[in-house]
């Protein structure tokens, strides 16, 4: 008897779900949008990457993000993307800044080039070390830390600077207590916002919303948003930072992995319903890892009500 009542009760809470409207036809639109792209290694690259950026211009996100690496050759081409968002789109362009292989003088310079270029917003970051390097050192005269650089890049000009934050705590990180700190530490550097490194379940965003706020860190926490569409590859980066990959999305994506075109749509649908979870709680800007790819990002912003502003004025 139980059972059969307790089967009832949950297609009456199946039912109840399917039937209450749909999730995403009506939402407001009140909510902001940002992207991440890395800078492309080949011309073919370069030009997909911009046909992405210019899909996702009308948007009218905050701003774009560009990803930096130490290397010389990728530090450049990140500069030459961003100088060209800056003076090509009405979009505005955030530089990410590392302390890997650099010193303080050299990362000075950098910043003062981004300045001049019309770069107002870096993405400072304490950077991942060289692979096999045995951890982060900093460099002979470099900065031992984010909140370092963000201090640093304040001193030099006023720019507006994004910084990381982990949910699942970052796994070089002591205790969580420790990483709330080093985030309070950036806090009161200068920074004004903490993106997050990428999760798949929205209630560890809001735990550790509950936590930073516990903590009494004033600072505006935007969730990192990953469309998965290659999940083999997503097992690795989640292995490298501690990021929880819960088994639901191995079963959804199992079978998959000679049909591009289905992971596509069922990466999407993944993706949206989480952040469909977070507006729910109240969350109002989302930042995308587009991997340099619109579709994808362009398709749950539409779920989540962003539309081009001209379709909106209309």
């Amino acid at each position: 008897m139980g059972d059969m009542m307790n089967l009832t009760l949950n297609q009456m809470a199946e039912a109840a779900r399917a039937l209450n409207g749909p999730l995403f036809a009506d939402l407001p639109g009140d909510l902001a949008v940002s992207f991440e792209f890395f800078p492309p290694k080949t011309p073919a690259m370069q030009d997909s990457l911009w046909q992405a950026v210019e899909t996702l211009s009308p948007l009218n996100p905050r701003f774009f993000s560009v990803t930096y690496g130490a290397g010389g050759s990728t530090r450049e081409r990140t500069h030459q993307l961003v100088a060209r968002i800056v003076a090509e789109t009405p979009v505005p362009a955030a530089a990410h800044l590392t302390c890997v292989n650099a010193t303080a003088a050299e990362l000075d310079q950098i910043a003062d080039e981004y300045w001049a270029a019309g770069v107002r917003h870096i993405v400072a970051l304490r950077g991942d070390p060289p692979a096999g390097s045995g951890g982060f050192q900093p460099a002979p005269g470099g900065h031992a830390s984010a909140a370092e650089l963000v201090a640093a890049l304040k001193r030099r000009h006023d720019f507006e600077i994004s910084v990381s934050c982990y949910p699942e705590v970052h796994p070089e990180a002591r205790s969580p207590q420790a990483d709330l700190d080093a985030l309070k530490a950036k806090l009161d550097a200068g920074a004004t916002r903490a993106i997050s490194q990428f999760f798949f379940e929205p209630d560890i965003f809001f735990r550790f919303r509950d936590r930073v706020a516990a903590a009494g860190i004033d600072i505006e926490l935007v969730p990192g948003i990953l469309p998965v569409t290659n999940f083999a590859n997503l097992k690795k980066m989640a292995a490298s930072c501690n990021t929880l990959v819960p088994n639901w999305m191995g079963r959804l994506f199992e079978g998959l992995d000679d049909k591009p075109a289905a992971r596509q749509l069922v990466a999407a649908t993944v993706a949206a319903e989480m952040s469909r979870r977070l507006y729910a709680g109240g969350v109002r800007h989302f930042h995308f890892y587009t991997l340099n790819r619109a579709e994808l990002s362009y398709a749950i912003c539409h779920l989540l009500g962003v539309r081009p502003l001209l379709e909106t004025a209309q």
